[in-house]
């Protein structure tokens, strides 16, 4: 896991799925809002011409020098939802990101977001 205090440190650094694929470049965290632990990361994509970020979970992320690798493989995290390089997580679009990793989403009992960027 992440620790907070980390953050800014891997920010740039190479992201790598368990067989050591690059993905991309760390862009940016997202931590959960109730608990301010990070939980995803937006990994930056594409060809210069056509850049993305796409969202990947860091449970079970493993700090390297100079990398982060994530528990999900290359191809399942290219297919995530996407946004644009300049723009932000739009609230209706964070549920998609849970259901594509298949992970139970559920946000504040007033409707609150579950993530945060960082």
């Amino acid at each position: 896991m992440i620790h907070s205090a980390d953050i800014r440190e891997w920010r740039d650094c190479d992201v790598v799925d368990p067989k050591g694929h690059r993905i991309g470049s760390l862009e940016a965290i997202y931590v959960h809002t109730s608990t301010d632990e990070p939980a995803m990361a937006t990994v930056l994509t594409g060809l210069p011409t056509r850049r993305r970020l796409v969202f990947v979970p860091l449970d079970e992320a493993i700090l390297g020098p100079g990398y982060v690798k994530v528990a999900h493989a290359k191809a399942i995290v290219k297919k995530a939802p996407a946004i644009g390089t300049d723009d932000i997580l739009p609230a209706e679009q964070e549920e998609a990101i849970f259901k594509h990793y298949e992970m139970a989403y559920q946000p504040g009992a007033s409707g609150e977001r579950q993530l945060a960027r960082r």
